[in-house]
């Protein structure tokens, strides 16, 4: 179905038409494609150009993905951009709609949930008739071509009259083995164009034309000829030369090079598909007071559902009756589950570990967290970095560049040797060597991998081009209030007075705390229970806003915060205690009671237990990390000093967080922001990288390059390795795709390859583009 072009960040919602522009311009939608009979990069360019040359439509078409996304305007028909594909000679499928729902059962909370009924999901299975096609047809030209070559290339295994042996095993091979091929070159024929097919088709036929020529019409098919096999060209009687083995060999080559190919591209996209697939497929939902099992798709929002322990979480919603802990391996990559409670959020396709719990339903369909998530993956893979545009350039002009070299490779040798043979020998190794392939499949091949394990270890990168950024960076700024500290007040540390109880002290003032909703006095009462257990109940309580609280408990007047340092004296000890919290960033608090100052409890936003080692990580990785913060100087640098980063820029508004980025951009450093706040949305767009926590606000992700799905800044370094990594693969198969082609065609057109030879290398060569790519699952 198409959709609606979105910007919406995690986890927001799917689907929203662009508005009309001030000047009325038409809203646009977007939809993705799927393109069949695409066999090499050149289809895939010329598809994208023909959909380009429409009116109002943006189009960017992915071989390795097989998928056209297409932004349109709303005038024009879905319908129209597939038949402007199939004018070009190819087929387009829109994504099949889902399967409507069953009715609601009974639920039997002694049955498993069902699982999925296609665990690799629909386009998988969509590309297993390929892979079966390409397997047999693969497997029985093997079986015929391979006693065509060892008689072609061993001379004492030639017997009388084995040639005709080799045209009957060789004819079936070229014949219904490279059907593909010919039929792919013959609609490309039809349309005007040339692709990998052609050369292929092209070559091998002409092998097999000439073989049968020098069989009936020359001297080849005399009793006791025989063959001799060369690597390179040689000076021999055109009218008794065949080329069967060539014809055959290459077709095999192929063959095995394109099954090779479509499973790799399969297992490469395997990432995403998984992805998708980690939802719960049904759920208990209470209805009138009894639970009934519903397909998921039949939740709405304010359903209520049951979660027993082992299932997974149907979708986004908020705990309402009981606890436990839930395991988001899956989608953070975090290995230790969190512990949830009444009114915490929890995420769908999670797995509830420990206790029942009823949750809410607060987002459903494609506004879930993990949809969005998919969707994320889904359409980096299917963009295209800079470098890319550069390698579909080259094969959009490759193959015609490839067919006029050919011709000229024939017309020299001719013209210099007066070899009709060597001449053909050469320009038919120059037709089956230049395979455009490797280039087409150099990038997404990379991306879809590198963006498939980001997302299985909670690292979405929204495009290609944010690869190319990860590179450049040098300065990494990050904001400090829920990025490298927690975000929330915690209790730090307790100073009492010579012969005052420490626990007393805190069981006082967290039960007076306890009733109070400021930040500070929650982080004391939550401190207090954590440390003591339950707390006592205060009488009397009164909040003095600005100023603090006061009760009674256990017959005692306690006062907390600045009412006790206006009614009481602070003893020495205390006064420096108070001093050297405050010095070191944190809220200090005086405690009282009956009279007397007792102690001083030091609150602080807590340093993020991996920030340390974040940092570190990120100055391992070249780069110089700088704390920015509306907090005070004091409190910055007490938390810098805390993770090892010496710069610190602090004290600044909100707004002027984006003119801090700017000033170091212009100071000639590459900046990446990670942050987490509506604050530092506007920063995080303007950085050269952006990267979102993901347990941040949504303004933030939406404006983030990437988004850290688990809130450890450690993955900020993962996820700038990833990036690199991915950006340097790419750049390897690049270099190979390129250097092979540059290397191969000379020798080819020099007379130093013999066309079968030329047929495997460059079979292979894709291959090994494929294969590199894939190393990127082993990321850690």
């Amino acid at each position: 179905m198409p959709r609606t072009t979105d910007h919406s960040p995690i986890p927001g919602p799917t689907g929203a038409t662009d508005p009309p522009g001030p000047t009325g311009t038409p809203r646009t939608t977007e939809v993705e494609l799927r393109i069949g009979g695409m066999t090499c990069a050149s289809c895939a360019a010329r598809v994208e150009k023909r959909l380009n040359r429409m009116d109002g439509v943006r189009a960017t078409v992915n071989y390795a993905t097989e998928k056209a996304k297409v932004s349109y305007s709303t005038e024009i028909q879905v319908a129209d951009l597939i038949a402007t594909v199939e004018r070009t000679g190819y087929t387009a499928e829109e994504p099949t709609p889902p399967r409507p729902a069953p009715l609601e059962t009974p639920a039997d909370p002694h049955k498993a949930p069902e699982g999925p009924e296609d665990p690799e999901g629909p386009e998988a299975a969509a590309d297993a008739p390929e892979l079966a096609s390409y397997r047999r047809r693969f497997t029985v030209s093997a079986l015929l071509a391979v006693p065509v070559i060892l008689l072609s290339m061993i001379p004492a295994l030639q017997f009388d009259n084995w040639q005709w042996l080799a045209l009957t095993l060789a004819s079936p091979v070229v014949v219904w083995g490279g059907l593909p091929f010919h039929r792919a070159a013959f609609t490309n024929l039809r349309h005007g164009a040339a692709t990998m097919d052609t050369l292929v088709s092209v070559g091998t036929l002409a092998a097999y034309a000439w073989s049968l020529w020098a069989l009936f019409l020359g001297d080849a098919g005399m009793a006791g000829m025989r063959d001799d096999f060369e690597f390179t060209v040689s000076r021999v009687d055109g009218a008794s030369q065949i080329y069967f083995e060539v014809a055959s060999g290459v077709v095999t080559f192929i063959l095995l090079g394109r099954y090779l190919e479509a499973r790799a591209k399969r297992r490469a996209g395997a990432a995403l598909r998984a992805l998708m697939e980690l939802g719960a497929k049904d759920v208990a939902v209470l209805r009138d007071g009894r639970e009934v099992r519903v397909p998921v798709g039949r939740l709405a929002v304010g359903d209520r559902f049951v979660v027993r322990p082992g299932e997974k979480i149907a979708t986004d919603g908020t705990v309402v009756e009981g606890a436990s802990a839930v395991d988001a391996a899956m989608l953070t990559g975090e290995s230790v589950p969190v512990d949830v409670t009444v009114g915490d959020a929890v995420t769908g396709a999670t797995v509830n570990t420990a206790g029942r719990l009823v949750v809410e339903a607060t987002r459903i369909g494609a506004d879930t967290r993990l949809a969005r998530m998919a969707q994320l993956v889904a359409d980096a893979q299917n963009g295209k970095a800079e470098v890319q545009r550069l390698a579909d350039r080259v094969s959009a002009v490759f193959v015609p560049a490839v067919i006029v070299l050919a011709v000229a490779t024939f017309g020299l040798w001719l013209g210099a040797t007066d070899d009709t043979v060597a001449a053909f020998t050469a320009s038919v190794a120059v037709l089956i060597i230049a395979c455009p392939c490797a280039l087409g499949l150099a990038t997404p091949t990379a991306l879809m991998v590198g963006t498939g394990r980001g997302a299985q270890l909670g690292i979405l990168i929204k495009g290609p081009e944010v690869l190319e950024s990860t590179r450049r960076i040098d300065t990494v700024v990050l904001d400090k209030t829920g990025t490298v500290t927690t975000g929330s007040m915690t209790l730090q540390r307790v100073y009492v007075t010579e012969g005052a109880d420490e626990e007393q002290v805190l069981r006082l003032a967290g039960a007076v705390e306890h009733a109070s909703e400021h930040p500070v006095a929650r982080a004391i009462a939550l401190g207090a229970e954590e440390r003591l257990g339950r707390l006592p109940e205060a009488e009397e309580f009164q909040n003095v806003p600005g100023r603090g609280v006061h009760g009674r408990v256990r017959g005692h007047e306690v006062v907390v915060g600045r009412l006790a340092e206006q009614a009481v004296a602070l003893p020495a000890g205390l006064a420096r205690a108070k001093d050297e919290a405050e010095r070191d960033g944190r809220t200090a608090v005086v405690v009282a009671w009956d009279g007397v100052a007792r102690g001083v409890l030091a609150v602080a936003d807590a340093v993020k237990e991996t920030s340390a080692e974040a940092v570190r990580e990120l100055r391992a990785l070249g780069l110089t990390p700088v704390l920015l913060t509306g907090d005070n100087r004091a409190v910055a640098e007490a938390v810098a000093q805390a993770v090892g980063i010496d710069q610190v820029i602090a004290e600044v508004l909100p707004e002027d967080k984006v003119e801090t980025v700017r000033r170091l951009q212009r100071d000639g450093r590459c900046v990446a922001m990670v942050g987490d706040g509506v604050n530092d949305a506007a920063a995080l767009a303007v950085a050269d990288l952006g990267l979102a926590m993901g347990t941040g606000t949504d303004a933030a992700i939406e404006a983030g390059d990437l988004t850290l799905v688990r809130g450890d800044l450690r993955v900020a370094a993962d996820a700038i390795r990833l990036s690199r990594r991915t950006l340097a693969t790419i750049k390897g198969n690049l270099a190979w795709a390129f250097g092979y082609n540059v290397a191969a065609l000379p020798l080819a057109a020099a007379g130093l390859l013999n066309p079968m030879i030329a047929g495997a290398a460059m079979a292979f060569s894709s291959v090994f583009v494929v294969t590199n790519s894939l190393r990127l699952r082993t990321f850690r």
